[in-house]
């Protein structure tokens, strides 16, 4: 007599979740969910696991329940708690446009190879934000419902027009009495026009600092040249100063990675050592304005950037190691959707992208753009990122304009060939701009994007870390 089919089949008492796999390395895959969560898996372990044969009590087992991967007949709780950590993840798309940028002048005076925007002389006065321009830009921050707003004032060099950056900051702080948001400036400088009036402007509203530091002084002063040669004196001598005004933590650097970058990377993160900063991000270099028109002296493939990277991140956790707390800003945002509920709020890396909701950029000339970067294609002659203008269209109208939806669309990787089946959806995001400049449309062909190549290698790399390397794991997570 023949029993059943159900009689040879194993015991299958547990039902799957939704689930993305990746390899990880020769061996190993990373398996994640939608809402970030990972585990890193033998393939034997992962067959069974599709198979529903792992044992109950296996760590690999306990691992996938424990973060929803997996929930039984009996139970709706991993379910809903799956629903719940989705839920907080896309909440912050609720709040809409928190980040504006006020860019109050294109005018210059470092003459920078690799400049993103497309630098005007110090005396081409025309290139400046009006007054009437900034009011009706103000007008739009605060039709924002988000709680949280900050304006970020950028340039060229926004302190060669800082009667402008005066009027904004105390009138915003004025309609602000009535609104109660919190408000906060940031101000994006090279730090060689910081006059001992506009520290004490910046002192009396707590106006944040950030700057370029590229690294050591010959190679600074090398990629950010400026009239008399000590671009690199400068930028020190502001960053002192504006500590003793307004605390360490008030000024804060950023640097960008060239060819001439790419052997050096333990010296640029010494570099930061000696002058006391606790935090860097190892950034690449980006497709726009003269960093492409330029591009012969600056560019390089995404390859020995990665290389970079590791070799700057392993020296860093060094550093660490040895006594120093430095934090990689990159990882620590990628450590974030790695594992913190919230995710990051980081623009470049939301899906679908920051575009808009993340952040509003006020242009000079009044218009007014969907991101930093879509600013810097539309000075490159692309003006796909250009959402209206000061004058005729308010927050609604900008929110709700073509140009800006038709891209969101396009930037839910979850609808995106081969970003739909990627274990690092979750951890990764959209970067339409970056696609556009490189590939002519805002969803590009993954299999030959640069962004898609640095993100997957540097993932794969951070989980490896994490995985194989107990005191670099005890560190990254401090870094959360």
């Amino acid at each position: 007599m023949f029993q059943e089919r159900k009689a040879f089949e194993p015991d299958r008492d547990y039902r799957l979740a939704p689930f993305r796999f990746s390899p990880l390395d020769g061996s190993r895959y990373v398996v994640t969910n939608d809402v970030g969560e990972h585990v890193v898996l033998s393939r034997e372990h992962l067959v069974a696991f599709v198979q529903r044969t792992l044992p109950p009590d296996s760590a690999p087992y306990k691992a996938l329940k424990s973060r929803h991967f997996m929930f039984d007949r009996q139970s709706r709780v991993a379910l809903d708690l799956l629903a719940l950590k989705y839920r907080t993840r896309a909440e912050q798309l609720a709040a809409f446009t928190g980040l504006h940028i006020f860019v109050v002048t294109l005018r210059c005076d470092h003459s920078c190879q690799y400049c993103q925007v497309s630098r005007q002389a110090e005396d081409r006065t025309r290139f400046d934000m009006t007054l009437e321009h900034a009011d009706k830009a103000l007008a739009l921050v605060f039709q924002s419902p988000s709680p949280a707003l900050k304006i970020e004032f950028q340039g060229g060099e926004p302190l060669l027009n800082f009667g402008l950056i005066r009027h904004v900051v105390e009138r915003a702080l004025e309609m602000n009495r009535a609104r109660g948001r919190d408000l906060q400036f940031v101000i994006a400088t090279n730090l060689s026009r910081l006059s001992e009036e506009i520290l004490a402007f910046c002192r009396q509203h707590g106006i944040f600092l950030s700057t370029s530091l590229d690294g050591p002084q010959a190679l600074h002063n090398a990629q950010r040249p400026v009239r008399g040669g000590d671009s690199h004196q400068r930028t020190v001598d502001g960053i002192r100063r504006a500590r003793e005004v307004l605390g360490a933590q008030a000024v804060s650097a950023l640097m960008t990675t060239t060819r001439a970058s790419l052997d050096r990377v333990e010296e640029v993160i010494d570099e930061y050592v000696r002058l006391g900063f606790h935090g860097i991000f190892l950034r690449n270099l980006s497709p726009y304005g003269f960093a492409v028109r330029r591009k012969e002296g600056q560019d390089y493939d995404v390859d020995r950037w990665i290389a970079f990277y590791k070799r700057g991140l392993a020296h860093i956790l060094k550093l660490n190691a040895e006594g120093y707390a430095l934090r990689e800003e990159f990882t620590a945002i990628l450590l974030q959707k790695l594992f913190s509920p919230q995710g990051s709020n980081y623009v470049d890396l939301q899906s679908p992208a920051g575009l808009g909701i993340g952040a509003l950029v006020y242009n000079y000339d009044g218009h007014v753009y969907a991101s930093d970067e879509g600013r810097m294609l539309a000075e490159m002659g692309d003006f796909s990122f250009r959402l209206g203008h000061v004058a005729r269209d308010d927050h609604a109208a900008l929110l709700t304009s073509e140009p800006l939806l038709s891209h969101l669309s396009d930037t839910m990787p979850e609808g995106a060939p081969m970003c739909s089946d990627c274990a690092f959806l979750p951890l990764c995001g959209a970067d339409p701009v970056f696609h556009r400049a490189t590939q002519g449309d805002s969803v590009g062909h993954k299999a030959f994007s640069a962004f898609c190549k640095k993100q997957m290698a540097v993932l794969r790399h951070l989980i490896t870390l994490l995985e194989d390397d107990p005191s670099a794991r005890e560190t990254l997570l401090g870094w959360l």
